[in-house]
């Protein structure tokens, strides 16, 4: 049987899950728990089911632990985290290693929704926190909200935006066709976080467009 031809959709390295976001993946995660400030690797691929034996590869090649799964008719994602960096970029390095792909073959970012809700009224506060997984939404914040594809570049987006500023994450859907991310804090910080995730995305995506660097650094 022929090998499959490999796609790479995403390829998101975290060199620090902040703990908002690691507890928002532990909350009600199914797999490996990571820790605070772990390194966390998401690599999304087509053939959807030959996730599997990346992740098989990953975890008897190095010590990470296995975070997610999440397999799609196309597409199959794995998150696997450890708190020595050295770990993860190895479990990376022997996937691409295995599929034959550079880490700048991915996708590109394209971001379908880019705004903010600036001194959110009581109710649409009580909406969002209604459908919030995270933290709540209190009247007189400010709300940022974003959407792309593929969904898992929002997980860094997330996490720098944490780095930069002193926000509440809300809600954050990292799989599937698209992802969803909103978050709210004061108007000067969401703007802050807002800056710091357009700075990530469009950093990526120009080390995708010229082929040149790594998140592995």
């Amino acid at each position: 049987m022929a090998e499959p031809k490999f796609e790479l959709r995403t390829l998101t390295f975290i060199d620090s899950l902040q703990p908002q976001l690691a507890q928002f993946i532990a909350k009600d995660n199914k797999v490996y728990d990571p820790a605070e400030y772990d390194a966390a690797l998401m690599i999304e691929i087509a053939p959807a089911m030959e996730i599997h034996r990346m992740i098989d590869m990953a975890l008897k090649a190095t010590g990470v632990r296995l975070g997610s799964v999440v397999t799609e008719r196309q597409f199959g994602l794995m998150q696997v985290q450890h708190r020595d960096q050295g770990e993860v970029i190895e479990a990376g390095k022997a996937v691409l290693r295995e599929t034959g792909l550079d880490e700048n073959e991915r996708a590109e970012v394209k971001i379908l929704t880019n705004k903010i809700i600036r001194s959110v009224e009581q109710d649409h506060a009580i909406m969002f926190t209604g459908t919030a997984r995270g933290n709540m939404v209190l009247a007189g914040e400010s709300v940022l909200i974003m959407e792309t594809t593929p969904a898992a570049y929002l997980a860094v987006a997330c996490n720098e935006a944490l780095k930069a500023a002193d926000v509440k994450l809300i809600s954050i859907k990292p799989f599937g066709a698209s992802g969803r991310l909103v978050m709210s804090g004061s108007e000067s910080e969401i703007d802050s976080a807002a800056e710091a995730v357009e700075q990530i995305l469009e950093q990526l995506n120009q080390m995708q467009a010229t082929k040149t660097g790594t998140q592995f650094s």
